[in-house]
């Protein structure tokens, strides 16, 4: 049976890049720019190779509904939209990609840093109205601050190299501390309780799963000396939300850099708050407490986009063809989600 792959969540340029390759191999290629969520099901019931991306929840319901599915191939390094245990017992083989973007993402996160740094945003208001006064918008040097890097994986090893550019005292935090990476940027390992209550800047570049979520929270939140940032480029449930409106409110929180919330239901029309569905779908006490944090001028956030570059996104797509032709065609070196 020829494969049957069908993409989720592609723009137009992702699937012109994806579609010719896979045809050229025979493959029957169905592409969506929306999300699982908003397909008729019976649109790709002969689907065997899904490609979702980070807003389509593949859930154990799914996989029961596509019966000749054989492989979910997300666009994505993060896999907790996928119920990874699910696909396991149903021989459901399931990849990544691993790593497209760890510069791509640290260069982000040190956008979000130096716009919170030297106030951008207020400075780019401030002169859309023709007012060239400096006045009120005096920011801090990155030289000499201790930045906390929690996770020191691909995307935190390039912030570590590039704090240490800035000439930052660099503290992280990891389950399984580099020493290479130690010993090359001159970083302090310690708790987590010691990141929090030491950095100037506290930057979170770990996956989400049960045992980082919620890692800042309401308890621990006061940890943090007053006047701290808080950067967030890896998933928005690391964050309590409510803690972090907290710490705004208290002052231990001086402000915040956010590609991502919580809670990141989008709202067409406000009346769909009130259906069935979307209170099905979404936790609306954090939607509205991440409404906050948008309004809130000590915080900056980006719509998710930190991975959102010409270079990263060509990655993406490379290594999901490599994934997707791997496994059809019996490849024994893909990158296999386990956990």
């Amino acid at each position: 049976m020829s494969e049957v792959i069908t993409l989720l969540e592609v723009s137009e340029d992702g699937e012109s890049y994806l579609r010719e390759p896979l045809q050229e191999r025979g493959y029957t290629v169905h592409s969506f720019a929306e999300r699982l969520d908003d397909i008729d099901f019976d649109e790709i019931k002969e689907t065997t190779v899904l490609v979702p991306f980070i807003n389509s929840e593949v859930t154990a319901e799914v996989m029961d509904v596509l019966p000749n599915l054989r492989l979910i191939s997300t666009r994505s390094t993060g896999f907790d939209h996928i119920d990874v245990a699910a696909a396991r017992e149903r021989d459901i083989v399931v990849t990544n990609v691993p790593s497209y973007g760890e510069n791509t993402v640290a260069e982000h996160t040190f956008a979000l840093i130096l716009a919170l740094s030297r106030q951008l945003y207020p400075s780019l208001q401030r002169t859309d109205g023709l007012n060239f006064s400096p006045q009120g918008l005096e920011g801090f040097d990155l030289h000499g601050k201790t930045i906390g890097i929690v996770g020191t994986g691909n995307i935190g090893a390039h912030v570590a190299r590039m704090a240490h550019g800035f000439g930052m005292r660099i503290q992280a935090y990891d389950l399984s501390p580099d020493e290479e990476l130690a010993e090359r940027y001159d970083i302090a390992y310690c708790s987590l309780e010691d990141v929090l209550q030491t950095s100037d800047i506290v930057t979170l570049h770990v996956p989400h799963n049960e045992h980082t979520h919620h890692m800042v929270n309401t308890e621990n939140i006061s940890y943090l000396k007053q006047g701290t940032y808080i950067i967030n480029t890896a998933r928005g449930g690391l964050i309590q939300t409510k803690a972090l409106i907290q710490g705004l409110r208290e002052g231990s929180v001086a402000g915040a850099g956010l590609d991502v919330l919580e809670e990141e239901c989008n709202i067409t029309d406000e009346a769909e708050v009130l259906t069935d569905e979307y209170l099905q779908r979404c936790n609306v006490e954090t939607v509205l407490q991440g409404h906050v944090l948008i309004k809130d001028p000590r915080v900056l956030v980006t719509p998710h986009n930190a991975f959102n570059s010409t270079e990263a996104k060509q990655r993406i797509w490379d290594t999901t063809i490599e994934n997707i032709t791997g496994f059809c065609e019996g490849g024994d070196d893909l990158p296999l989600v386990t956990e």
